[in-house]
């Protein structure tokens, strides 16, 4: 088994654990830190692909891996503020469901 191999099984074991967590769990904090981590599975997974033949990686998928760094902390900290909001104004971390059956 190689190194690649590894990484991509390690991603897709991230990758669903985050999934998971977030169909399991109602509060908004852990279905952030589940997004966070089905993120991290699937830049692991990029980096994983990156291999070519021969030693040298390419290096398009590691921009794109470090892009998305920045993209994931942007967009969790504007959901961690709406969260807060959101906590503030109906004082519960929990999405309600308002449909009438």
């Amino acid at each position: 088994m190689s190194l690649a191999f590894t990484y991509a099984l390690i991603g897709v074991g991230l990758f669903t654990m985050g999934l998971y967590a977030l169909i399991v769990h109602a509060h908004l904090l852990r279905k952030i830190l589940a997004l966070n981590i089905m993120g991290s599975g699937v830049f692991m997974i990029l980096v994983a692909l990156a291999k070519r033949s021969g030693d040298v990686p390419d290096p398009v998928p590691h921009a794109m891996v470090i892009t998305g760094i920045v993209v994931a902390v942007s967009a969790t900290a504007l959901a961690l503020t709406l969260m807060l909001k959101l906590n503030a104004t109906s004082g519960r971390a929990t999405l309600v469901d308002d449909r009438q059956d």
